[in-house]
C-alpha cells in the first residue's frame, strides 16, 4: 500500500522492534473529512468491519420485522463473536425459529475461539459446527432476509438477491462504486472500497436519528443493538466488546480481518475507518482506541483505553518487557 503512514511503534526495552504503517480517516456527516492519516483513497477491502452495512437490508426489506428479529439478534447479525455458548445457543434458537438446519449455513465449521467452548468439544471428541463460526450470526441474517424473499439456497452467491441487495446498500451508504470484491473467510462476497468510502459509511450510520427514513431507521437501530450488546458483537476478552463497554454506549466499533477498525460516534456525528497495511491487529487496536480517546467518547485513562494504546507488552512471567507507541500526529491528535 502506497503512501501509508507510519502510526504504532512497538518497543522492547530500548529498541524499536516493529513498526505498523497506515491509514485512517475521521469523516463528518456534513460531508469533510476532519482528519486523515496516511493515504485517504486507499482501496481495501473492509471484511468484517462492514457487518453492519451487510445487516442493512435485513431491516430495509422488512425481514427483520416480519419474523420479530430483536435487537440481541441484530447485534449478532453484526458479529464477529467467540462463539461462546452465549453466541451458540443464539444461533440455535434463531435457526429453529426459521426451520432450518445447521447445514443451511454457507459459512463453515470453526474452533471456538472461547476458551470454554473450545474445550468443551475437545472434552466431548465433538467437531466444531457452523454455528461455531464467527459468522454464524450474519450468516443467520442473511439466511432470514432469503427466506423473505423467497429466494434460493445459496445465499452466498454473486447473483443471489441477498448480495444483490447488500451490494446496493454498500455501495450507497459508502458513495462509491466498488471495484470489486474478494470472497471473505465466511464464504460471502467482500466488497471493496476505499478508506474514505467506509469512514463516510460509517457516519452515515453515527447520523441516523431513528426518525427518519427507512435507511436512517435501519442504521439507528443497528447501531443502537450493537451498542446495547457489546458481548454479542464479539465476546469476553476482545477489543470491541471491551471498547464499547468502557464507552458505555457513547459509540459503536466493530473490527475485521487484516486490521481494519471502524467506529460510530453518533454525538459527534462521525465515521472512523482505519486499515493497518501489515494486517496486525494489535496496530488496528491502538490506533482506533486513540481516535476514540482524541474524539472524546473515551476516558484517556481508563484502563482499556491504557491496555490498547500503551500495552505493556509483558512475557509469560508476567514481566513488562515493552509498550507501544503512537505516532506524534496520532497521539496527539483531539477533536
Amino acid at each position: 500500500m502506497p503512501n501509508a503512514e507510519p502510526l504504532v511503534e512497538v518497543w522492547r526495552g530500548p529498541f524499536c522492534e516493529s513498526l505498523h504503517r497506515g491509514h485512517a480517516v475521521i469523516w463528518d456527516a456534513g460531508g469533510d473529512i476532519v482528519a486523515a492519516w496516511g493515504d485517504h483513497d486507499a482501496v481495501i477491502l473492509p471484511r468484517s468491519s462492514c457487518k453492519m452495512i451487510q445487516a442493512l437490508p435485513l431491516i430495509e426489506s422488512g425481514a427483520a420485522e416480519a419474523f420479530g428479529l430483536s435487537d440481541a439478534q441484530l447485534a449478532l447479525a453484526c458479529a464477529s463473536h467467540q462463539g461462546a455458548h452465549v453466541h451458540t445457543e443464539m444461533v440455535e434458537a434463531w435457526l429453529h425459529d426459521l426451520g432450518l438446519p445447521e447445514d443451511a449455513f454457507r459459512c463453515g465449521p470453526q474452533m471456538p475461539n472461547d476458551k470454554d467452548a473450545r474445550y468443551g468439544l475437545i472434552r466431548a471428541f465433538e467437531e466444531p459446527g457452523q454455528k461455531h463460526n464467527n459468522c454464524s450470526g450474519k450468516h443467520s441474517g442473511f439466511l432470514t432476509l432469503s427466506r423473505h424473499l423467497g429466494a434460493g439456497p445459496e445465499y452466498v452467491d454473486l447473483d443471489h438477491p441477498v448480495q444483490i441487495a447488500v451490494k446496493a446498500a454498500f455501495e450507497e451508504t459508502t458513495g462509491e462504486t466498488s471495484p470489486g470484491y474478494g470472497i471473505d473467510g465466511c464464504s460471502a462476497p467482500n466488497f471493496a472500497c476505499t478508506v474514505t468510502g467506509l469512514a463516510r459509511a460509517m457516519a452515515g450510520f453515527a447520523a441516523a436519528t431513528g426518525d427518519g427514513d427507512t435507511r436512517d431507521r435501519a442504521q439507528h437501530r443497528l447501531t443502537r443493538a450493537m451498542a446495547a450488546y457489546p458481548h454479542l458483537v464479539a465476546g469476553e476478552g476482545r477489543a470491541c466488546t471491551n471498547l464499547m463497554r468502557a464507552m458505555e454506549g457513547r459509540a459503536s466499533v466493530k473490527t475485521g480481518a487484516e486490521a481494519v477498525f471502524i467506529a460510530i460516534l453518533p454525538e459527534q456525528k462521525l465515521g472512523i475507518a482505519v486499515k493497518i497495511e501489515d494486517g496486525a491487529t494489535r496496530g488496528a487496536e491502538a490506533v482506533i482506541t486513540q481516535l476514540l480517546v482524541g474524539a472524546g467518547v473515551l476516558e484517556a485513562d481508563h484502563p482499556v483505553a491504557h491496555q490498547y494504546r500503551y500495552g505493556p507488552i509483558r512475557n509469560r512471567r508476567e514481566i513488562e518487557t515493552g509498550q507501544y507507541r503512537l505516532a506524534a500526529g496520532l497521539a496527539d491528535w483531539t477533536l
